[in-house]
């Protein structure tokens, strides 16, 4: 049943010990995924996008620390986990696409190499039959000459094709929950375009659910099902991507919005969030938002606002909503 729950991430917190203090990345995030849809979480860079997916799959760079909240995944709770159910997991169950596949994909070894590595670590099949899957992948994701490319080391090629074998090896146990982290970084929007035209028809083809870690807006809208938006470590609105683009409740993702450029409109027009994201070392008090909000009152400054649901999936951390 597509409305069923797959994932729902509830009240999580990573924070970083560094010695400049303590990072609060993420710092209550709550959000679920529905089996077969795509999420779209989106925000600033330093938001917490990137650093909750990797709490998904429990890897978390040091000096990070997941303290506290639920991942549950078909109601278990991975937090729950030890390392070697984990292990059983990763990849298969749940994949994840990296940022930047110049750095995700090990130069040291062929492209052949590390697919199979990931094939046999879940399929149990010899040296030969993951060599043969690993080409049926590349052909998967529309790498010409495969047999040829598996003899690649990934800095021969493009950043194109690089992003495909990225995608091609987070597919290769098909799993049921795919984490793209903008998947689409660094390359031009011709390969951009081809990149997420794609990863929607993969999706329909493995039945997967996806969540698409996103700064862009227009991707988002082109991509997702439904939207989560964070800022400072914090959910500020949960909504399926119409109700987020047309009513949105939150100032900042209204703010997000409507500085998008669009076709017709002048740049210098253009609305510009004013101010920083904030210092999460010492975030601001009450609502992370207040210092830029227009709307700010001074219960923005005291209290936390808490996620309220405002019926139909829709909801928002906003003191101010109405």
């Amino acid at each position: 049943m597509k409305d069923e729950i797959l994932l729902n991430v509830v009240g999580l917190k990573v924070y970083f010990y560094t010695r400049a203090g303590v990072v609060r990345a993420v710092d209550g995030v709550n959000f679920n995924v529905r089996q077969k849809e795509t999420l779209g979480l989106i925000g600033e860079s330093g938001s917490g996008k990137s650093v909750t997916c990797l709490s998904i799959l429990r890897i978390v760079p040091n000096p990070g620390k997941i303290i506290s909240g639920k991942i549950l995944y078909k109601g278990e709770d991975l937090l729950e986990k030890d390392e070697s159910e984990m292990l059983n997991i990763r990849g298969k169950e749940i994949a994840m696409i990296f940022q930047d596949p110049a750095t995700s994909l090990d130069p040291l070894f062929t492209i052949g190499d590390q697919l199979a590595e990931v094939i046999r670590l879940h399929r149990k099949v010899d040296k030969k039959e993951a060599e043969k899957l690993a080409i049926e992948l590349l052909q998967t994701v529309g790498i010409p000459d495969a047999e040829s490319k598996i003899r690649n080391y990934p800095w021969e090629l493009s950043g194109g094709m690089r992003q495909r074998i990225a995608i091609a090896r987070a597919l290769a146990c098909k799993p049921r929950l795919l984490l793209a982290d903008e998947p689409t970084t660094n390359l031009d929007v011709t390969i951009q375009a081809q990149i997420l035209d794609f990863l929607k028809e993969l999706k329909e083809k493995f039945g997967m659910t996806l969540v698409l870690v996103s700064h862009d807006m227009g991707v988002v809208y082109e991509m997702a099902d439904r939207v989560a938006v964070l800022y400072a470590g914090r959910t500020c609105e949960i909504a399926d991507k119409n109700t987020i683009f047309r009513e949105a409740k939150h100032p900042y993702t209204e703010a997000l919005i409507t500085s998008v450029p669009r076709i017709g409109v002048r740049r210098e027009s253009l609305k510009v969030i004013p101010g920083e994201v904030p210092d999460l070392v010492n975030p601001p008090s009450g609502c992370r938002f207040h210092p830029r909000c227009k709307y700010a009152e001074p219960i923005c400054r005291k209290e936390q606002p808490p996620l309220i649901d405002l019926g139909g999936g829709h909801l928002v951390a906003c003191h101010l909503y109405k």
